[in-house]
């Protein structure tokens, strides 16, 4: 069996831990540079405010006039708050996976709990909550895609109230029934779509669909979801997340942006956080993509410059990448532009480990230094170790103004107890 534990809400969840004051109250988180809302918590969704991905300067009065808490994206804090959720949960089980930053699955194997399924998914939900203090729904099934149609169920269909075990026929049967196909995991928008003009809309048409045809019209993936939906396994939980083949980094700036040192610092920042994901990934990035623009909504003649630069050797390395941009900067630059966000993507991602290196190309990367500073940030955190063109002090930085303190990782946020 497998489970599903997901957090409800996950940044507006984070927000209301250390502050008993706004548990009961509308939450809503926003992007960076506090631009549009990124997460509500159900409070706010009960009140109709707050709708995801709407500029906040659009709604502001309306939050406000409704008593709505709004924070800015304080990701140092969910990133804790998101390990000590999976330290948790991998108690329960011997074997787990970190999907996402708000989710996880748990393998149990032949392992069966004295008290069932059902008791032991409302004690991995209570202990969470315990520990943690994190609302989370627990879903369970016989397979990777039944778990997760069982987690959805626990949010989403009347009855379960956070928990589900999809264990039987019959409550098989209820979930996909009440499940539309495009919710299930691994079936995106656009096939879904095409599911729908084939006349299938639930979950459980789907899984009466004969696999071999799903696989002739889609692939191989939605034969293999088809035989998931039925109890029989198919997928790993890595098989529908498969390596990126591009990653970008981007980010629009806390104040416009004028000075060249500046727009430079800040595409060599995008740089090393493009780079240690790509290497994350254990992929070489064959082209290189930078771009930089003004906004159009600051009443001056919009400008946009992009370029693409080819990896003589597809690389992986912080430096090499760095330099390869350093060299772009002039030509993206333009005096008198006010600069409003900035970009670098990888593309062109080869697996490092099927990579055919070309006998006549030196590759300048220096795996064993990267590593390092790969592992130096992982235990004490981003940009603990970067290469010095990023600056010391960024003038860019995004614009917070509704940070909440980081409680776990800063001595200063610390949460402090008056006793009267």
């Amino acid at each position: 069996m497998y489970a599903l534990c997901d957090v409800s809400a996950m940044y507006a969840s984070c927000e209301k831990v250390f502050d008993p004051s706004i548990r009961k109250k509308p939450v809503v988180v926003l992007t960076n540079n506090d631009g549009c809302i990124c997460a509500t918590c159900p409070v706010a969704r009960k009140m109709g405010i707050g709708k995801s991905f709407v500029p906040y300067f659009t709604v502001k009065n309306e939050l406000a006039a409704a008593g709505a808490v709004v924070r800015s994206s304080n990701y140092e804090l969910y990133a804790d708050l998101s390990q000590r959720l999976m330290d948790t949960c991998a108690r329960f089980a011997p074997d787990h996976h970190v999907y996402s930053i708000d989710e996880c699955f748990l393998y149990f194997g032949s392992y069966v709990p004295d008290i069932g399924w059902e008791a032991h998914a409302r004690d991995i939900r209570r202990t969470v909550w315990k520990e943690v203090r994190l609302p989370i729904g627990v879903g369970i099934g016989p397979t990777p895609t039944l778990a997760k149609a069982a987690n959805h169920a626990s949010k989403r269909i009347a009855g379960f109230n956070g928990v589900a075990v999809i264990d039987n026929e019959a409550v098989r049967r209820r979930v996909l029934k009440q499940m539309s196909v495009r919710d299930i995991w691994g079936i995106g928008r656009r096939l879904a779509r095409r599911l729908n003009e084939m006349g299938i809309e639930s979950a459980w048409q789907l899984a009466q669909s004969k696999p071999a045809l799903m696989r002739k019209h889609f692939s191989i993936l939605v034969e293999s979801t088809v035989h998931e939906l039925n109890g029989i396994p198919k997928l790993s939980w890595d098989d529908v997340r498969a390596p990126k083949q591009q990653i970008y980094s981007t980010r629009s700036f806390g104040a416009r942006v004028t000075d060249k040192s500046v727009l430079r610092q800040a595409l060599l920042s995008h740089v090393g956080i493009a780079a240690s994901k790509l290497r994350r990934q254990q992929g070489l990035a064959s082209t290189l993509q930078v771009f930089a623009s003004n906004s159009p909504h600051d009443g001056e003649p919009f400008y946009r410059k992009s370029f693409t630069y080819q990896f003589l050797t597809p690389t992986s390395d912080t430096t090499v990448i760095a330099h390869a941009v350093s060299g772009l900067v002039d030509g993206l630059y333009k005096s008198g532009v006010h600069f409003y966000k900035c970009g670098v993507g990888l593309i062109e991602i080869v697996d490092a480990s099927q990579y055919q290196a070309d006998l006549f190309s030196t590759s300048n990367d220096n795996p064993s230094l990267m590593q390092c500073m790969d592992s130096i940030n992982a235990r004490y955190g981003r940009n603990t170790v970067h290469i010095a063109g990023q600056g010391i002090t960024p003038q860019y930085a995004m614009k917070r103004a509704f940070l909440s303190p980081q409680y776990t990782t800063r001595f200063e946020g610390l949460p402090k107890i008056r006793c009267c």
